[in-house]
């Protein structure tokens, strides 16, 4: 029930586009961060926002949650193949400079009354593959993770 409302809630964006109109590599993209997210739900993270952005700054954190009394930052890496570059080897050079920006607009958007200090923080990685094996339909695909945290954002 929960992840058809929030099916429901993420078709309703204002520059909503049909999965028809959209490139194959986002619906994919789309499909991955949302499986992403009921995943590290079952794995008791608590998520706090998806497809974070800032007006001050490029780049986009796909999912902010707590792991316990950690504020993780999490980027979504989903591939339908396993024959390019390791999803987790994408997070590039500029990729993490992009998050570590933002990064820093969000900790500060965070209530001084509540967060004196900066809470404890770390960057995570999820892969979601999408293993086809023949299959043309990706929707009866069951994707498998892999989660890295604690991933260094240093260059």
């Amino acid at each position: 029930m929960v992840r058809a409302a929030v099916r429901l809630l993420d078709r309703v964006p204002v520059k909503a586009q049909s999965k028809e109109a959209m490139p194959p590599h986002l619906v994919i993209g789309r499909r991955g961060e949302e499986d992403a997210y009921f995943y590290l739900r079952q794995k008791g993270y608590v998520i706090v926002a998806r497809n974070y952005r800032t007006a001050r700054h490029r780049g986009e954190i796909d999912l902010i949650g707590w792991n316990k009394d950690v504020l993780c930052f999490i980027e979504v890496k989903t591939r339908t193949t396993r024959d390019v570059k390791p999803a987790e080897a994408a997070v590039d050079r500029k990729k993490r400079h992009d998050l570590r920006v933002v990064t820093g607009d969000y900790l500060r958007t965070l209530p001084r009354r509540q967060y004196p200090e900066p809470p404890a923080w770390r960057f995570d990685v999820i892969t979601v593959h999408y293993d086809r094996e023949g299959q043309q339909d990706l929707r009866s695909v069951h994707p498998t993770f892999e989660l890295f945290q604690n991933v260094a954002l240093s260059s």
